[in-house]
């Protein structure tokens, strides 16, 4: 249990200094911060969507003005490279220039038409209404940019926001947060540190849950939201396949999987983590993968771009990777690159492996580090029938010379998202839902007006239309004149041919 003014150390995985301290906020501060936004909520709400909206391109100004600062902050709680880091603030502001641009007509109400004649006496009318709190229990991988992810939309469809970052990396958030407040936006959206304890008692207190992270957390989060009777979102782990067929563009496909593999050290949650090639091109494609790999600089530099791969975020995450690799070099794979630890911070190199199968642990397990896997495939049926073979269905890559034949490949994959010959491509086209199926997940952020109702509650509003009866044909009392007329008039607009006809009139 939390203990009030306790605070967590946040420590650079790269070389152990630590670079902040947070408090580790208890069960009741919990509580006191979320009735607090409750309390501001209703006039946040009230505020026309482009009002909200200016709000949010203050703090997108913001975010440019400290775009280096916030890049120092990302770098000193993760160990990543200034070149991957970098990427964050660019990502936000560019998110919160898409949300603001479209809430009001993503918001707008819709005004559907009557499924059947009978229905013209009514105007009908969708109206979005926010979730008064919206809880986001974010990852360690991406600091800023996993906030901004959900925060953003649900603060412009007029929730209430606060964000639980991980324990590990919350400096980021802190920072977002700092933003707000001095931009002077009304008090809606805050952070509250912590480890598991802060995490559920905000599972508690919330009236939606938008978590990113771990399957066997969002299950624990599912179980808590259903008690409650609550709705939530679940972006979960990932083994994301790619499928090389002997029509690629080979050079192309090394390129973008060792990027799409091995960015921020493979912790993402869309990293390429399984390859499938196509025979013909097999060994030309592992050549060339490995000495893409072997050129990768790894090391730890603040400011510079000296370096491609850098630390990984955890001492546990980097033991994963070598548990992984240890298991499938048992089972009889073979290691081209990498392989062990630096035994330097939390660095791991770049690691390529071949001869695997679908028995070891780096092909059927999340591994979120810096590892590719490469298996050969007969064809194109076999890549997808593997490709298919996993409890994940978060994104794939498909690398091909025919563009419609990747599309059609794209089509057979259980997979959330598929890119043809690129790599992250979803993760920065908003238009586009991202969300996993089967174990990645349930629901989806972005995609449209979609990305941000999510945060609403639909209500449906039927007004007259024209002038009104003293009573409706079915209020009480009971006649049979009146219901039959009325079930002859349904019969006769909704069925088809002579049924339309009462029975005595069918001959």
């Amino acid at each position: 249990m939390s203990t009030p003014g306790a605070e967590i150390e946040v420590r650079n995985p790269a070389d152990g200094r630590v670079v902040g301290r947070v408090r580790d906020h208890t069960v009741s501060e919990v509580a006191a911060a979320v009735t607090e936004l409750r309390r501001h909520q209703p006039a946040w709400a009230a505020l026309a969507v482009r009002e909200r909206a200016e709000w949010v391109m203050r703090l997108q100004d913001w975010l440019v003005d400290h775009a280096a600062r916030l890049t120092d902050v990302v770098q000193s709680e993760t160990g990543k490279t200034r070149f991957d880091a970098e990427i964050e603030v660019p990502c936000s502001i560019d998110l919160a220039r898409y949300w603001a641009r479209h809430a009001a007509a993503f918001l707008a109400d819709e005004h559907p038409a009557p499924h059947s004649p009978i229905g013209q006496t009514k105007r009908l009318v969708t109206t979005f209404r926010p979730y008064p709190v919206v809880g986001i229990i974010t990852p360690w991988n991406l600091p800023l940019m996993n906030p901004c992810f959900d925060a953003f939309a649900a603060l412009l469809a007029g929730a209430a926001v606060v964000v639980k970052p991980s324990e590990i990396t919350p400096l980021s958030a802190l920072e977002l947060a700092r933003g707000w407040t001095e931009i002077g936006a009304p008090p809606v959206f805050t952070v509250l540190t912590g480890g598991g304890e802060t995490g559920r008692a905000v599972v508690g207190e919330v009236d939606y849950v938008q978590f990113t992270g771990s399957t066997r957390t969002g299950r624990a989060i599912a179980v808590a939201c259903g008690e409650r009777l609550m709705p939530y979102s679940l972006e979960l782990g990932g083994k994301d396949p790619a499928i090389v067929l002997a029509d690629a563009d080979v050079d192309r496909a090394a390129a973008g999987i060792v990027y799409g593999g091995l960015f921020n050290s493979g912790q993402a949650c869309i990293s390429v983590e399984r390859v499938y090639v196509e025979a013909p091109v097999y060994d030309r494609f592992v050549s060339t993968l490995t000495a893409q790999v072997e050129r990768l600089r790894q090391g730890h530099d603040d400011r510079g771009f000296r370096y491609d791969i850098g630390a990984m975020a955890t001492f546990a995450q980097r033991d994963i990777v070598q548990r992984h690799i240890g298991e499938a070099v048992a089972a009889g794979a073979r290691i081209l690159n990498g392989g062990k630890a630096t035994g330097v911070g939390t660095f791991f190199p770049p690691t390529v492996l071949v001869d695997v199968d679908h028995s070891m642990s780096c092909m059927t397990e999340e591994t979120f580090g810096p590892t590719l896997p490469v298996m050969r495939v007969a064809d194109e049926d076999e890549a997808v029938r593997l490709a298919n073979d996993s409890a994940y269905g978060l994104s794939a890559t498909v690398w091909t010379g025919d563009r419609a034949r990747g599309e059609r490949v794209a089509r057979r994959l259980e997979v959330g998202a598929v890119n043809i010959n690129d790599a992250f491509a979803n993760l920065v086209n908003f238009a586009l839902p991202m969300g996993g199926w089967k174990e990645s997940g349930i629901g989806a952020r972005w995609g449209g007006a979609a990305g941000i109702r999510k945060y609403c509650r639909g209500q449906a509003i039927t007004i007259p239309r024209g002038p009104e009866l003293p009573r409706e044909p079915l209020w009480y009392p009971a006649s049979r004149f009146r219901s039959r007329l009325v079930t002859t008039l349904m019969r006769a607009v909704d069925a088809r041919g002579l049924r339309k006809l009462p029975i005595r009139l069918r001959g």
